[in-house]
């Protein structure tokens, strides 16, 4: 057994010589790879879209084993659901995320104020401000009981994951509460913030080393010096999906959309006009399906579009017209119920697009309506009702002369030459014509 151990002494020494090599560079190698950092870039309202380019980032983090989630942040508020939706997703992050209001002049509003207090790490550059997270109501006034279960519901819903987080319940209230704004300065004193840096790269130098306490209870080292930024561009959907998400654009796209399917309507077999009306009056419907709708609104569209109708249809020496074009204007301007003014119709693009749009309905359905009513232009039934002149004696047969063309005429009575005579019918290419008396000739 002795004997056995000697040998196999030796062998072993050989093999830990020779593996030293291996492992010291495969050690050295992973102690020298920089750590990665996952941007993005919330610079707009919060809503549907605003999740999805997060939940993508998110998701990218935890693949690619990132050390953080630099959520760069720039926003007057948005959707409560929205609101609510991301801030779970933050919550529930397995890389640890911070949110960095910048750069200098920039808001974390309303909405924005609720996902910054639900990062791991809270940040604000120099010059920007934080908070007025006071919940909206929308549909007019309501009373007083609903109004203060919305604001506690909305208050509990910061304080379920502003003290796990170490911050200052009292004063992240006061901005739900209160509506109270804060300074970068104002809101690191509170404790609503973890610190002020000037950059990201000055942000992730500072917060290198520092060991945090995630939701979840677990505790987490940050390392993050001379990290590598991956910055996550949002994608050609996510963009289009952006610019739809503004209630104005929305507008202006179904208003476009419904004149060019007028057009097609009044010019039938253009094609073009009719396929091109009806992509945007989906896509508009696309875009505003996401956002809050008022349907009552809705209705009055509705109500807006029949009294145009009936206005072309129905002389009423422009009342009719008049009540259509108020009931457009109110109904696009309370079309969306938009938390903060971004994501509400302005009254400037409410009465461009309802008088334009009413005054060119009224317009477009009355030429319609008289074209259906107007006779035949074309062909010789178009002459029916003209007066010739007698080229021949018509007993009863014979030629007259109409718009300078000639015709085989019948009459039922006979007409001499140079008499005139009025088309009855056409029969054929004869017409049936009837003498015009002296004296309705004198008269005329």
């Amino acid at each position: 057994m002795r004997s056995m151990t000697r040998i196999l002494q030796p062998v072993l020494a050989l093999a830990a010589i020779f593996a030293l090599p291996v492992s010291i560079p495969a050690y050295s190698q992973a102690a020298n790879t920089k750590p990665q950092v996952v941007v993005l870039h919330l610079d707009d309202t919060i809503q549907p879209i605003s999740e999805e380019y997060l939940t993508r980032g998110l998701t990218l983090a935890e693949t690619n084993r990132s050390a953080a989630v630099l959520v760069v942040l720039n926003t007057p508020g948005g959707l409560l659901d929205s609101t609510r939706s991301m801030v779970g997703k933050i919550l529930a992050s397995p890389v640890p995320v911070i949110v960095y209001v910048a750069p200098s002049g920039s808001r974390a509003g309303s909405a924005g104020f609720f996902l910054m207090e639900a990062a791991d790490i809270a940040a604000m550059a120099p010059g920007t401000n934080a908070g007025a997270a006071h919940p909206v109501v929308q549909g007019g006034q309501i009373d007083a009981i609903m109004k203060q279960k919305i604001e506690n519901d909305t208050s509990a819903f910061l304080r379920s994951y502003v003290g796990r987080r170490g911050r200052d319940i009292t004063a992240a209230q006061d901005a739900v509460l209160n509506s109270k704004s804060y300074t970068a300065n104002e809101a690191e004193q509170l404790h609503l913030i973890d610190l002020v840096a000037p950059s990201d790269r000055e942000l992730l130098d500072a917060l290198d080393g520092r060991t945090i306490k995630r939701f979840s209870g677990a505790t987490v080292t940050l390392r993050t010096h001379n990290a590598e930024l991956l910055n996550l561009d949002p994608t050609l959907r996510e963009k289009l999906l952006d610019r739809l998400m503004d209630p104005n654009l929305a507008v202006l796209i179904l208003v476009l959309g419904g004149l060019l399917i007028y057009l097609e309507f009044n010019s039938p077999g253009t094609i073009i006009p009719g396929a091109l009306g009806t992509l945007l009056l989906l896509t508009a419907l696309f875009a505003l399906n996401m956002l809050p709708v008022r349907y009552t609104a809705v209705m009055l569209l509705i109500a807006a579009f029949t009294l145009l109708i009936l206005e072309a249809k129905f002389p009423s020496h422009g009342v009719l017209a008049s009540a259509g074009i108020l009931a457009l204007v109110f109904g696009t301007l309370t079309l969306v119920e938009g938390p903060i003014p971004e994501m509400r119709v302005h009254i400037s693009t409410a009465v461009a697009c309802g008088v334009a749009f009413g005054l060119i309905t009224v317009f477009l359905v009355r030429i319609a309506i008289r074209a259906r009513r107007n006779k035949v232009i074309t062909g010789p039934q178009a002459l029916i009702g003209d007066i010739g002149i007698a080229q021949q004696p018509l007993v009863p047969r014979g030629q007259v002369l109409i718009h300078g063309e000639l015709w085989q005429a019948e009459s039922a009575h006979p007409a001499a030459p140079g008499d005139q005579v009025r088309v009855r019918s056409v029969n054929g290419l004869t017409l049936l014509v009837d003498r015009i008396p002296e004296k309705a000739h004198t008269a005329d």
